[in-house]
């Protein structure tokens, strides 16, 4: 509480707040630019450099609002429709008929959880596996 009410005070004063107005007052820039000491090479190149950065980022803005945005709501869109396609054509294949290949589920010792057989990811309704007996 102290130090606000001393910063308060502070805050009041003309020296202090010429501060911060100064910060905002045009240092050598008039209506056509630069002018006096402030106009040579390197503030120019600045200058230049800043309305080129604007003018960039205008367009880098406007691309990533209007063509990316767009771009991935129909990616999504797709993914989602090729995902329900893909679930819709599994729901007709029945588990039984699904070819087991020799490269598939190897095993060459049982697992130390559940039944030793079942990975510890293992979803019955998409891996398969026919345990020799």
């Amino acid at each position: 509480m102290i130090g606000l009410r001393s910063f308060q005070r502070t805050a009041r004063t003309p020296a202090f707040r010429q501060l911060g107005a100064r910060r905002w007052q045009s240092m050598g820039v008039g209506e056509k630019g630069l002018e006096g000491a402030a106009d040579n090479a390197f503030n120019r190149e600045r200058a230049a450099v800043k309305d080129h950065a604007a003018a960039s980022s205008d367009t880098w803005r406007k691309g990533s609002i209007y063509i990316v945005i767009p771009c991935l709501i129909i990616a999504a869109v797709n993914a989602w429709r090729l995902w329900g396609e893909h679930w819709e054509h599994a729901a007709h294949e029945p588990i039984e008929d699904r070819v087991e290949y020799p490269y598939m589920n190897i095993r060459t010792k049982n697992y130390f959880w559940g039944d030793g057989d079942k990975t510890l990811f293992w979803n019955p309704t998409v891996n398969i596996h026919q345990k020799d007996e």
